[in-house]
């Protein structure tokens, strides 16, 4: 499918995770075939105010294209401003608006999720955007606000009408964060009531969940966000079963632990070693995820600080998962 000029090459996108996907993790999932990627979502407001932070968020590499950049804010014209910032600073091949970030840091600012309270707001906004910038404009929402005021057809409407090409849905309220399982009848009901592409968005974390989602709902193409920690290799797979190549087989663990080092040493490389370190602790325990012993391998990942500890971590995941027996004189801290 075309989004735009750009075409939109697979099924599955890496969903915005504030934190988590920087730059190397968005090349990491682009290399393992996503369709496209959206950045960590971007402050309209620290933009317009020349943020330095706000703006090292923008860097697109050619590795991450296709990629859109998310804006959060509530102010239609502070948001179309920040969007021409966005577009001349990077190029990106859509303007993505953030209606969906449950943070009460976000939501409580009048931003993100609280945004689906005001169905003509949204409307206003996505319309001041994409009257701003010669690109495409998308959203992302949630299923409501909470039990009593699920309006993700109305929101999706009320976007569609102010020129957005594209539409994601979380199948979830705000008040429900992610616990619960998502609904994706809700997804269905978007999709059947807007003619832009949707994107299904909630629980996916196999090529099976995609499947399903896929045929439940109807949807374009689905989002992959917690489903991708630790997991990158979930886009070729889900690829390879749409596609109906030869199933694509789950990494081994010596492939695991190879991409889980190549990740954590681009994150370092990107960000400087005692940053990268310190990130690394949370992506190392997810690559953990299913490896026996992975308790004790998460204490380790807890206590990283170098990159050269990685090699120990590696070592100890090896020994644990394949009942080898430890010799201490290998260690890196006998080096």
């Amino acid at each position: 499918m075309k989004l735009g000029n750009t075409e939109i090459i697979g099924k599955a996108v890496l969903a915005p995770m504030a934190g988590v996907t920087d730059r190397a993790f968005r090349e990491l999932c682009m290399g393992f075939g996503a369709a496209y990627c959206v950045s960590e979502m971007v402050s309209a407001k620290g933009l317009i105010m020349s943020d330095r932070k706000t703006a090292e968020l923008l860097a697109i590499s050619q590795d991450e294209r296709p990629m859109a950049i998310q804006l959060f804010g509530y102010e239609p014209e502070i948001m179309a401003q920040a969007a021409k910032i966005a577009v001349e600073y990077s190029s990106p091949a859509a303007i993505d608006i953030n209606m969906g970030c449950p943070a009460p840091k976000i939501a409580g600012n009048h931003s993100g999720s609280a945004l689906m309270k005001d169905p003509p707001l949204c409307g206003r906004i996505v319309e001041a955007v994409a009257g701003a910038v010669d690109i495409p404009v998308t959203v992302k929402i949630r299923k409501g606000w909470d039990h009593s005021s699920v309006n993700a057809v109305e929101v999706a409407k009320a976007c569609e009408s102010g020129g957005a090409q594209m539409i994601a849905v979380h199948g979830r309220t705000r008040e429900q964060m992610y616990a619960p399982p998502a609904d994706w009848d809700i997804i269905a009901a978007v999709k059947n009531a807007v003619s832009v592409p949707v994107i299904g968005n909630g629980d996916i974390y196999s090529a099976k969940d995609a499947m399903m989602m896929l045929e439940k709902t109807g949807c374009d193409l689905i989002m992959v966000g917690r489903g991708a920690l630790g997991n990158p290799w979930i886009f070729r797979e889900i690829n390879s079963q749409y596609d109906l190549e030869r199933p694509v087989s789950p990494p081994g663990l010596y492939e695991r632990m190879a991409v889980m080092n190549r990740h954590i040493e681009r994150l370092c490389q990107y960000k400087g070693e005692k940053v990268g370190m310190r990130e690394a602790r949370k992506h190392t325990a997810w690559y953990m995820r299913g490896i026996k012993g992975a308790s004790k391998l998460r204490v380790l990942c807890g206590q990283l600080s170098e990159l050269s500890d990685m090699r120990e971590l590696t070592r100890q995941a090896l020994i644990s998962a394949l009942d080898l027996p430890d010799n201490p004189s290998e260690s890196l801290s006998s080096k």
